[in-house]
């Protein structure tokens, strides 16, 4: 394990301290066509890992014009089984060939005895899930030759065999890999609602000086069996006022950070998606005086 010593320091790139959107194909020809004020595109990395084909000159056009982030769904960083050595040769393939600023995975699991599950899978916060994930992040960091950032999970259950706050599990797995951190924020408010955790002390336990990517998007709301109120990271509808709320907060303590605005259902014009990416921007250029910032888009109840 390399204990925080990974050495990326040629290959280690930045996004633009800007707000940016999630590429769809749907965007591709009023993108190209009136260049919107975007800092950067993301995409799904499995989205793209084919040799050929349509989605490849899409992205190679976009590519042309901004700034790249690419985001991994499929390594099952959090696996119990070895990562996937075909996956990750096909995703070092990927980012050979687009260069992107920023690679990125979830700090969850999503496949077992070869089968895989079309979900981002919770983890209990142990030392020997700590020790798992921190040898799957080293084995594909230095296969892949970036410094990866890991985004902190959403979450709908806790498990008994824990004995770390998830937040200090992402600060030792951070320190021992040298790993970064993507803090989604909604899934920072959803797991604190669902958990009834303080999210205060939780932001100020986790690694804020590893943040090298922020994640904004929207959540559904339910109630679980005990009629509690339940949060599901949909990521189908406008960013909540709680969240922009939370990332004002942040962005206040953190100073600019390349921020992401994420929709995957429901996908709405780009016209709608752009009024985010705006409020987002606002936000990142007014950081010295927030509490003069009112964010009246995305408000969900």
């Amino acid at each position: 394990m390399s204990d925080g010593q990974f050495d990326s320091s040629a290959n280690t790139l930045t996004l633009p301290k800007r707000a940016g959107l999630g590429f769809k194909p749907e965007y591709l020809v009023e993108i190209l066509e009136t260049k919107p004020n975007l800092g950067f595109v993301e995409i799904h990395a499995e989205n793209y890992m084919v040799d050929g084909g349509p989605f490849h000159q899409h992205l190679t056009k976009v590519r042309s014009e901004y700034p790249l982030s690419i985001h991994g769904v499929g390594l099952s960083i959090g696996g119990t089984t070895k990562l996937d050595r075909d996956h990750l040769c096909r995703l070092k393939s990927l980012l050979d060939r687009y260069q992107p600023s920023v690679f990125s995975e979830h700090l969850a699991w999503c496949n077992h005895g070869g089968v895989f599950y079309n979900d981002l899978l919770p983890l209990p916060y142990n030392g020997s899930t700590l020790h798992r994930v921190c040898e799957h992040i080293d084995e594909a960091q230095d296969v892949l030759g970036v410094r990866m950032l890991i985004e902190n999970p959403s979450t709908y259950v806790e498990f008994e065999s824990s004995t770390w706050d998830e937040a200090d599990f992402i600060s030792e797995m951070t320190r021992r890999t040298g790993c970064g951190l993507l803090l989604d924020l909604n899934n920072a408010y959803i797991s604190a609602v669902n958990h009834k955790r303080d999210l205060g002390a939780y932001m100020n336990a986790l690694p804020l000086d590893a943040v090298g990517e922020i994640h904004l998007a929207g959540f559904s709301e339910d109630l679980d069996a005990a009629g509690s109120r339940l949060l599901i990271d949909a990521h189908a509808s406008a960013i909540d006022v709680a969240v922009w709320d939370l990332y004002a907060s942040a962005i206040d303590q953190l100073g600019k950070v390349a921020t992401l605005i994420e929709r995957d259902q429901n996908i709405p014009t780009l016209d709608e998606m752009m009024l985010e990416v705006s409020a987002a921007q606002m936000i990142l250029d007014s950081c010295e005086a927030l509490g003069n910032v009112q964010v009246s888009v995305g408000r969900q109840r």
